[in-house]
């Protein structure tokens, strides 16, 4: 069955791409980068010009306040007043305070120097009681105060019986807004302002007030809106609105709902409503408003005693904004289109001319591949194509050059073979070699298992004459002549006691107990012993402790005795005395540490180095051999390593400890 070719793909096709596929991938990341630009600066400017807008619509709500506060001013610093409040003439009062009425208060009352009602231009019949307001009590005391409150249902319809009916407010469920209890707001939000009457010397004989009810009032917010947004619309409804809450609920806005009516008695979302009413800071943000989504910008309407009463609210509509990003989008969506045919066009057709010699050296390979010789291509053009057509001329040339050291290479590949079998003849040596060398290990292995049996069987009889000869010493008193044997034979039994622990140590894999081991306290507590088994007169310890080492984890007893065992090492490497230098080093978090013990004795000739781990291997004339291998076994246990250097001015050893496997952890 003959070999299916894979697809052609063409040379005119792959140049067209690699042309394009850059400039395609320059192009997307540019326009996305232009789009995520314009999207943010479009969002950023209104949302800008919402932070503005918040600033204007806060001097429209100060004016309107600036306004109630001059004609209470004007009013009460009347001669008139002062004359009219010295009397008490509530028809005198009345006359004063009808110019008053007219414009637009919804309040008007004036009180004695005792804070009784005088006269209330919008219930004239109720008189005598004594308003509980914070801003009588500062009028009274001298002062005029301005600015926003609440009032109760009873208080304001004690001002008039109409307020407090024009103040309810049913308040409405809509998306996103903080849950409430209620379903009813009876509370009414103010403009106040109040001042005191005095008379010709100066005493306060009453005071006058007068407020503007919000609730239910747009007159402000259309105001605002008018000013600030100038009754812009975006397909019939207004892009701009301004809203003044009483807590968390809308009691004038422009903000409509969708049954086209305002949105009175909707809430605010939690999240703005603890911004601003409880930390009484701005929000100026994207959010849902009612049943779109708003650049919104709201802030805190402040109380006379600096309570946070409720907020006022300006915001634009988005949609105005996504579609003007909808319509930048296009076009540049529309100028990519463009100028990626007009790249492919130009891609094509530059492909065409430079795939033309591809081709033409695609037939003459052909022909080369059927046998023919000595072919020669036109060299097109300095580039590399014309590269290419060289070195094409240069292969078939070389071909014939080629075909003659093909038998040069036949007899140069029978040397090769030649060179391999010698090659493996050394390999198999070398094999022998590594089979004879486990042969070896395999006999230690069993000579550490006879070591351990010799030594257990040692033990017993090695006791008994230890124990006799420590009761002949005691018996036999020093002057006695027979003395100096009895205490040869004791050392010579605890040399023996040594190298039967040593074979011991050897020959048995003990199982490590791993707790907490603090090294410096290991090495100091050596330092303090050792000098029972060699003498220290004339040796000077160095410690160069880490102090970043804390606790290790490890074998505290094999540890103490892989350190003795240097230790003693190192001391008895300089008989004439030197410097016993112990250095301690945190190699990092998760890295372990390492244990250095370096002497300033002779050094170890460098053909002993690679045998000093070895089982039975000394240089010492009383050594067994087994202290550094047993070391060595210890420390390869724990994980870690031994390394050595040594010169003639003294050796090293250093102990590298892994650090601590963190235990697996099992998930339920």
């Amino acid at each position: 069955m003959p070999t299916r070719l894979p697809r052609r793909f063409p040379i005119r096709a792959k140049l067209t791409i690699g042309a394009l596929a850059p400039l395609f991938l320059a192009c997307f990341l540019c326009s996305l980068t232009g789009l995520y630009l314009i999207k943010a600066k479009i969002a950023n400017q209104a949302q800008e010009k919402v932070r503005t807008d918040l600033n204007s619509a806060r001097e429209v709500y100060q004016n309107e306040l600036d306004r109630i506060a001059e004609l209470v001013d004007l009013t009460s610093g009347s001669p008139f007043a002062a004359t009219a409040f010295a009397t008490g003439d509530r028809r005198v009062i009345a006359q004063l305070l009808t110019p008053l009425q007219q414009k637009k208060l919804d309040i008007l009352t004036a009180v004695d120097a005792r804070g009784r009602v005088l006269y209330r231009a919008h219930n004239p019949v109720s008189v005598g009681d004594r308003p509980e307001c914070y801003f009588v009590q500062r009028a009274l005391s001298g002062s005029a105060v301005t600015g926003s409150c609440v009032l109760t249902a009873n208080q304001l319809a004690a001002e008039s019986p109409d307020l407090a009916r024009r103040a309810a407010i049913s308040v409405v469920s809509t998306p996103h807004a903080r849950p409430r209890a209620g379903t009813e707001e009876h509370s009414g939000m103010v403009m106040v302002s109040a001042a005191p009457v005095r008379n010709a010397s100066g005493e306060v004989i009453g005071a006058l007030y007068g407020a503007t009810l919000l609730n239910n009032n747009n007159h402000l917010v259309d105001r605002i809106k008018q000013i600030v947004y100038e009754g812009v619309k975006f397909h019939g409804t207004d892009v701009g609105t301004a809203t003044i809450f009483l807590g968390d609920t809308r009691i004038a806005t422009n903000v409509m709902a969708s049954n086209g009516q305002r949105a009175i008695g909707t809430r605010l979302s939690e999240e703005v409503y603890n911004r601003v009413l409880l930390e009484k800071k701005k929000w100026i943000a994207r959010a849902f408003v009612v049943n779109d989504w708003y650049f919104t910008a709201y802030e805190p309407i402040l109380g006379l005693k600096g309570e946070a009463v409720g907020s006022l609210y300006v915001g634009m509509l988005e949609k105005p904004y996504t579609q003007m990003q909808k319509n930048v989008n296009s076009i540049l969506y529309l100028v990519l289109l463009v100028t990626s045919l007009l790249g492919i066009a130009f891609s094509s057709i530059i492909g065409a001319l430079l795939s033309r010699p591809i081709r033409e050296l695609e037939s003459l390979a052909h022909r080369v591949a059927l046998g023919e010789r000595d072919l020669q291509m036109e060299e097109p053009s300095a580039d590399e194509v014309g590269d290419l057509a060289r070195a094409f001329n240069q292969m078939t040339r070389a071909l014939t050059r080629q075909e003659a050291e093909i038998n040069l290479l036949h007899r140069g590949l029978e040397l090769k073979v030649q060179e391999r079998t010698a090659e493996l003849s050394e390999k198999n040596r070398q094999l022998l070699e590594t089979q004879a060398d486990l042969a070896r290990a395999e006999k230690l292995a069993d000579l550490g298992i006879m070591a351990a049996g010799v030594a257990h069987e040692i033990n017993t009889p090695l006791a008994i004459i230890r124990g006799n000869t420590e009761v002949l010493e005691m018996c036999l008193p020093p002057e006695h002549g027979n003395r100096e044997e009895v205490e040869i034979i004791t050392r010579q039994t605890e040399r023996m006691a040594k190298i039967v622990g040593n074979l011991l140590a050897f020959a048995r894999q003990k199982s490590l107990d791993r707790r907490q081991v603090e090294v410096h306290a290991v090495l100091d507590d050596i330092l303090a012993q050792i000098g029972h088994q060699v003498s220290l007169e004339r040796v000077r310890i160095a410690r160069d402790y880490d102090p970043d080492l804390g606790a290790i984890k490890g074998d505290a007893d094999q540890l103490r005795q892989v350190l003795s065992n240097l230790i003693l090492n190192a001391t008895q490497a300089m008989p004439e005395g030197g410097t016993l230098t112990l250095s301690t080093r945190s190699l990092g978090p998760g890295a372990g540490c390492s244990i250095d013990v370096a002497d300033t004795g002779s050094g170890i000739a460098p053909e002993h180095l690679e045998k000093i781990f070895t089982p039975f291997f000394t240089t010492k004339d009383s050594g067994t051999g087994l202290g550094l291998s047993v070391s060595y076994g210890i420390i390869k246990d724990h994980g870690g390593d031994i390394q050595v250097t040594s010169s003639q001015l003294g050796t090293r050893f250093r102990i590298i400890l892994p650090p601590e496997k963190p235990q697996s952890v099992i998930l339920e």
